[in-house]
């Protein structure tokens, strides 16, 4: 293969999708922020007129679902009638129990039984040498002109810009698996009725000109802006969204692969989340330390289990170390139970809310413990240690 495209979106804050998203984790966080040990699972469906909370909750905080959907709506700019859809009007409907005493016995940590995992399933965690982030570059490409359509909409800069928007880049690479070239971008935006077709393609071309690496636009790269011509309904009017249906958007898009559990709305004891959260962190840190210019790896689990059943590290040919030496050395330098990843991401935090938008990796923000690099060093020495016992 000399070279190939690859591709990956991102989708904006007023997506219904991920509006659905952004309103489970604001109540995980309202949980949390009263009540550190809260378990939840909480889903949304958002449609015309309508948001649907559903799911388990177990605990002692008091919380007002029904104002956190509709504050987080509000916060999204869904706040004028105009648009179809917006936080006053709509109707919010809830059907939340508490966690099933068949899940919570699998999972409560006792005096005499560490926290076990709160499900089975497998996670993925991706790291590359492509960007400073560590991260693929076609998915932060994507990310950053969605959050640059955020900040423009939200400053009024172009005040023709509505909440509802999608992102794709395509980057070519070379043979040595290195981004060469933007190739394409498609921006699709909502807007107000008013504005030109040409206007709103002269300011998002723009607007990638400024994200896109030095030298990586030619004469040859490819802009589709609002390809249809025209966008005007959007967001809940012109599409149903649900929670943890963006999964690809919210990890590495598409470049490494997914388990297939969403994130949103989970509390930390359920491993979908917390387990890709750390199998990202090592992930990072492999790469970081130079021991490869790609790596997955791949953490398996079962419930009420509290160490992780499988770890597999894959490198694609790019290792330095060999791959086995490195999953040896993984359990040795960070703990992967359920409880051990709680402790060492400190995950108990109202912080998830802002990882409903963005992407949940390759971030910089404090919250982001799991994108911190501080074990490097560890790493290193137990994969030496493996390699004088083998």
């Amino acid at each position: 293969m000399t070279h190939y495209l690859f591709t990956s979106e991102s989708v904006s804050v007023g997506h219904p999708d991920k509006i659905a998203d952004q309103i489970s984790d604001a109540i995980l966080d309202a949980c949390l922020s009263q009540d550190k040990d809260s378990r939840v699972a909480c889903e949304a469906l958002v449609g015309l007129g309508l948001v649907v909370l559903a799911g388990e909750v177990t605990t002692k905080a008091i919380v007002d679902f029904q104002a956190v959907a509709r504050e987080t709506i509000r916060e999204i700019g869904y706040d004028d009638p105009s648009l179809g859809f917006d936080y006053k009007s709509c109707a919010v409907l809830t059907s939340i129990h508490q966690q099933s005493q068949d899940i919570a016995v699998g999972v409560d940590k006792t005096s005499s039984k560490e926290l076990g995992a709160g499900d089975q399933g497998i996670m993925f965690g991706y790291a590359c040498d492509e960007t400073p982030e560590l991260m693929p570059m076609p998915i932060m490409l994507a990310h950053a002109i969605v959050r640059k359509l955020k900040s423009l909409r939200e400053s009024s800069e172009l005040n023709y810009l509505k909440p509802d928007a999608k992102s794709q880049v395509t980057i070519e690479y070379d043979n040595a698996h290195k981004p060469k070239r933007l190739h394409s971008v498609v921006i699709s935006t909502q807007h107000s009725p008013d504005v030109k077709q040409e206007i709103l393609t002269r300011d998002l071309k723009r607007l990638t000109e400024e994200i896109a690496p030095s030298g990586f636009i030619d004469s040859n790269t490819q802009f589709f802006i609002n390809p249809t011509g025209r966008f005007v309904i959007g967001g809940p009017v012109g599409d149903t969204g649900l929670t943890g249906r963006k999964i690809i958007v919210d990890t590495y898009g598409g470049m490494g692969r997914h388990g297939g559990g969403a994130f949103s709305g989970k509390d930390p004891t359920k491993v979908d989340r917390s387990a890709s959260y750390a199998a990202r962190y090592v992930a990072k840190h492999i790469i970081a330390a130079k021991l490869a210019k790609r790596c997955e790896v791949q953490l398996s689990y079962a419930i009420g289990v509290s160490h992780p059943i499988s770890i597999k590290v894959d490198t694609f040919g790019t290792g330095k170390v060999d791959e086995n030496l490195i999953a040896e050395a993984i359990p040795l330098v960070f703990n992967l139970s359920p409880q051990g990843i709680i402790d060492m991401l400190d995950l108990k935090r109202p912080i998830y809310k802002k990882t409903a938008f963005g992407g949940h990796f390759g971030r910089s923000e404090k919250e982001f413990s799991w994108e911190q690099v501080d074990k490097i060093e560890n790493l290193k020495e137990a994969i030496k240690h493996r390699s004088f016992t083998h």
